[in-house]
């Protein structure tokens, strides 16, 4: 091999030395940022929904009357909220409505008198964010945009998220897509709220709370098999 052959090949074996190098790292910071993502949805499931439906049933087990139960479940999750205001250093939007729900909730069951009254104040909350939602129909980019950042900055990167939300610009089919995607999640959160009074009213109030949860449940992990289906049907999945 003559002299410039050998600096050919050794350049070559450089530049394909850093592109491994290189896909190694995009590969670890993927699964750094997918892990992360876990982390933070199971936190949330954790103290939005497991601590204050488990506080609930432990308060009455122990003899603790429905108002007063439904209460302190609510009060359970000021802390996380507060965490999160403490970590990114800024009020959430999604934080702020829900403390006004709860505190609103209780002060609307004092006045009334009933538990009823308390139990119902998710129903006003996915209620609310459903008709926000659909509201976002209307807005230069629709819920979805913004709801999906986290997840494809995780998959992809911020140059991936650059160039899947510069799609919603070029791109007239994937904007429909989206706008699809973002009704159903609306509709499917009013749908929600509507069953969510009609159980207040027609099963035992102490049973309310697990079904309740079970309905929410089921309902985010319906919407996000067809999230799934829809993305993979219509080649939008990462």
């Amino acid at each position: 091999m003559t002299a410039p052959e050998t600096r050919t090949h050794t350049m070559e074996t450089r530049r394909a030395s850093q592109t491994d190098t290189d896909e190694a790292a995009v590969a670890s910071d993927r699964r750094r940022r997918t892990a992360a993502l876990r982390r933070q949805l199971a936190a949330q499931l954790l103290f939005e929904l497991v601590l204050p439906l488990g506080s609930y049933y432990a308060l009455r087990a122990a003899g603790a009357g429905q108002w007063l139960s439904m209460v302190i479940g609510g009060v359970l999750v000021l802390p996380w909220i507060a965490y999160g205001f403490v970590r990114h250093r800024r009020l959430e939007t999604m934080a702020v409505f829900t403390l006004s729900v709860v505190v609103v909730g209780t002060l609307l069951s004092l006045i009334t008198g009933s538990p009823r009254v308390l139990m119902i104040r998710d129903s006003w909350l996915t209620a609310a964010v459903g008709l926000w939602m659909l509201g976002t129909l209307l807005t230069r980019r629709p819920f979805i945009m913004a709801a999906s950042r986290g997840i494809v900055i995780a998959k992809v990167g911020e140059a991936g998220l650059a160039d899947w939300e510069a799609s919603w610009d070029t791109d007239p089919t994937f904007r429909h897509h989206l706008r699809l995607v973002t009704t159903v999640w609306g509709a499917g959160l009013l749908l929600d709220a509507v069953l969510r009074v009609v159980l207040v009213y027609t099963i035992p109030l102490d049973a309310f709370p697990l079904i309740s949860t079970l309905l929410l449940l089921a309902l985010l992990v319906g919407l996000s098999a067809f999230n799934n289906w829809y993305y993979n049907r219509h080649g939008l999945k990462l």
